[in-house]
């Protein structure tokens, strides 16, 4: 039996089992890609410069943002068990990846080596021993205390 992994235009892929469908992935590319389509479809990659599409994303983050603005720490823990809310942060979650994406495919960044090359940045300027469950910069991180002799 063949089960369809989505119903969206533009997304395709079956999988043989329903379990099968918590492993099938849209790679960053298949987005960039639709995403482009949906441009170049509407004349739209003339409007697609950096400054505009770092512009829009910021609005989206700040969109976003303004959910959350006067939430306490608790409510915006819960942000997703109201079905409106829910929606709401899904929408502009997309939103805010889908100009992080497009911003990425117009410059030529590869996001996924990027983000892999910061996180191995960042665990050096983070270690364990000085970051571990402080929320402090790195720069104001004090060097692991050797043991006294």
């Amino acid at each position: 039996m063949i089960w369809l992994a989505s119903r969206q235009p533009g997304i395709v892929g079956t999988v043989t089992s329903p379990r099968d469908c918590y492993m099938w992935r849209v790679s960053i590319a298949s987005l960039q890609r639709q995403l482009r389509d949906f441009a170049v479809e509407r004349d739209w990659e003339q409007f697609h410069t950096p400054k505009n599409l770092v512009m829009a994303l910021a609005g989206e983050v700040g969109e976003l943002t303004e959910i959350f603005q006067w939430l306490t720490p608790d409510e915006s823990a819960d942000v997703m068990v109201e079905a409106a809310s829910a929606g709401r942060v899904r929408e502009e979650m997309a939103d805010v990846l889908a100009y992080l994406l497009r911003l990425s495919d117009v410059l030529g960044v590869d996001l996924e080596a990027a983000l892999a090359k910061k996180i191995v940045k960042n665990a050096v300027k983070y270690p364990v021993e000085t970051a571990q469950g402080v929320a402090t910069k790195y720069t104001d991180l004090s060097s692991p205390q050797k043991p006294s002799e």
